[in-house]
């Protein structure tokens, strides 16, 4: 139940980023959510080569409970750093190609909507 109540978290983040942005909301949404799992499982697979390195033993002993539990932080910490990646780069002014008519007269927005003006 808790992972559904995360899902839901991370996939409304990563829906209500891509909205205020003007991109798809749902492919983005997603996104969040398959960044996520696929963080746990990259946490997963690391933890399972350290232990083995360390201490071949210990993989036979542990659970996948225990498993799927180690790998939740290094899953948090994978979205996290994609809705880094994405607002950053989505905050970016865009550049104004110089085949433009009177380019040289508009400036590039540095935000693309005021604090007062979200929709």
């Amino acid at each position: 139940m808790l992972g559904l109540i995360l899902i839901y978290f991370v996939g409304k983040a990563f829906y209500d980023l891509a909205g205020l942005h003007g991109r798809h909301q749902w492919g983005y949404g997603i996104l969040g959510v398959v960044s996520y799992y696929g963080g746990i499982y990259l946490g997963i697979f690391l933890i399972g080569i350290v232990l083995a390195i360390v201490d071949p033993e210990a993989i036979e002993n542990i659970s996948d409970v225990q498993a799927t539990l180690m790998g939740i932080p290094i899953g948090v910490v994978t979205c996290w750093l994609t809705y880094s990646l994405l607002k950053k780069s989505w905050s970016k002014p865009k550049e104004i190609s110089k085949h433009t008519l009177d380019s040289d007269l508009v400036t590039p927005n540095p935000n693309r909507y005021n604090q007062d003006e979200r929709p």
